[in-house]
């Protein structure tokens, strides 16, 4: 289908300068760029929503400050490895 488009000076220059050094036609140029975009475009609607679990059932480790994250560490390397501290 042959349509014409009005660019701005600098992004035409842009658009003449990009294609001729891909090798290709201002018309070949523009058309991948407008098809990789549509592409991209029908990808991020069929994308799944994201969804960011922040903390497991039940929370954080009970007596856990998490403004002190060493403490989260500790108390979680304790959980997999066992205790190690020493008591008195």
């Amino acid at each position: 289908m042959r349509t014409s488009i009005s660019l701005d000076d600098r992004l035409a220059a842009r658009v003449k300068r990009t294609a001729a050094e891909e090798g290709v036609s201002v018309s070949a140029f523009i058309a991948g760029v407008l098809d990789d975009a549509l592409k991209r475009r029908g990808r991020a609607v069929e994308a799944a929503p994201f969804r960011l679990i922040t903390a497991g059932e039940g929370g954080a480790y009970p007596g856990i400050d998490l403004d002190r994250p060493r403490d989260l560490l500790v108390a979680e390397d304790e959980e997999r490895f066992g205790s190690r501290r020493h008591e008195p």
